[in-house]
């Protein structure tokens, strides 16, 4: 048990044993009589009546949480209502037999009242019985957030982690396709080429595992794999990259920029001579634009899109999952460009 459960368990009970002291001794002093002269009050006692309060005083304390920590949950809950009013009937009818048994051993003097007994007990016991209820209702209803909370996290992270994943798969087959492009010209940048994607790897397989990463580390990925498509297309179409460098120390979900780029790359490489691709990257006070345009060929980009493409698809779910109401997404085509705008509220 961690040191945050055991403070939790004694706070508890120290309120509990509190909210008790204080309903004892509280009708002590709102019963106790001023003379005429409004002098100090004087407490009027009798052992044996004392005695039979307090053992009174306690069997309320004990219906209290029979009722919230057995009778409901065991049969209330459960939906078995006959059987829980049936206890309920049974533990009134105990505790009356020992109230009056009680009554009869230590106040021998005095005849049994039923209508003062009603009073004077019963009631209290339908009033601390009504208590338990809404306390224990109450504490189910938080228990059964707090589960339906975590089920949707879970959910959630599920989610996340199956978008994610889509991810990786797809990068890796265009950059494995940029390898054997590199091996067959004997490229003397294969060898840095395959230190950049060892160290692509080691991102996304251990630390894109975490739930937010660095956005420098981020924006280093983002460079590496530009890095590794401009060996292959640097002399066949010009890429622009713009990669500004923060203003602060800023985190981000990871894996989350790449579609963008990676669908440029994708859908940019056409056969048409003007093809290009400009990316644009900044993030200044707390607030990231990404810009990603490229040219693109609606017939070879249509038969791409039957091949895979499920990059801003994905993507535009996990915005929404992580950054539901902290994010502007515009995508737009236009005289042969496709344009995508990020904007991202990074707080």
């Amino acid at each position: 048990m961690n040191v945050s459960a055991v403070y939790k368990k004694w706070l508890t009970i120290l309120l509990h044993t509190g909210f008790w002291v204080l309903l004892f001794v509280l009708p002590y002093f709102l019963r106790q009589p001023f003379d005429k002269n409004m002098n100090a009050p004087r407490l009027v006692t009798n052992d044996r009546f004392e005695i039979h309060n307090g053992i009174s005083f306690l069997s309320w304390v004990g219906l209290f949480y029979m009722n919230a920590f057995f009778l409901l949950p065991r049969f209330y809950f459960k939906k078995q209502y006959s059987q829980y009013f049936t206890a309920i009937g049974l533990a009134l009818l105990l505790f009356s037999i020992i109230n009056w048994m009680l009554f009869r051993l230590l106040i021998s003097g005095l005849p049994f009242s039923i209508p003062l007994f009603i009073v004077r007990y019963l009631f209290p016991c339908l009033f601390f019985l009504a208590i338990s209820t809404a306390y224990a209702m109450f504490f189910d209803r938080v228990k059964t957030d707090r589960l339906v909370q975590e089920r949707a996290t879970e959910t959630l992270k599920t989610e996340l982690l199956f978008l994610r994943s889509q991810v990786s798969p797809h990068f890796l087959f265009n950059v494995l396709n940029n390898m054997v492009a590199l091996a067959r010209k004997g490229s003397d940048q294969l060898e840095p080429s395959l230190i950049k994607l060892s160290s692509l790897l080691r991102y996304m397989l251990y630390e894109a595992a975490e739930e937010k990463v660095p956005l420098e580390k981020e924006v280093d990925y983002l460079k590496s794999y530009v890095d590794l498509q401009m060996q292959r297309f640097r002399k066949s179409m010009p890429v622009n990259v713009v990669l500004k460098e923060a203003d602060a120390d800023y985190e981000i979900e990871p894996m989350l920029l790449i579609p963008f780029v990676e669908n440029a790359f994708k859908h940019g490489v056409t056969l048409d001579p003007d093809a290009m691709i400009d990316i644009e990257l900044s993030a200044r006070k707390g607030i990231l634009q990404l810009w990603v345009r490229n040219k693109y060929n609606i017939d070879e980009t249509a038969k791409k899109d039957e091949s895979s493409g499920i990059g801003l698809t994905n993507v535009g779910r996990r915005l929404n999952l992580l950054y539901k109401n902290h994010h502007t997404l515009l995508i737009n085509k236009s005289k042969g460009w496709f344009t995508v705008s990020l904007q991202l509220n990074l707080h």
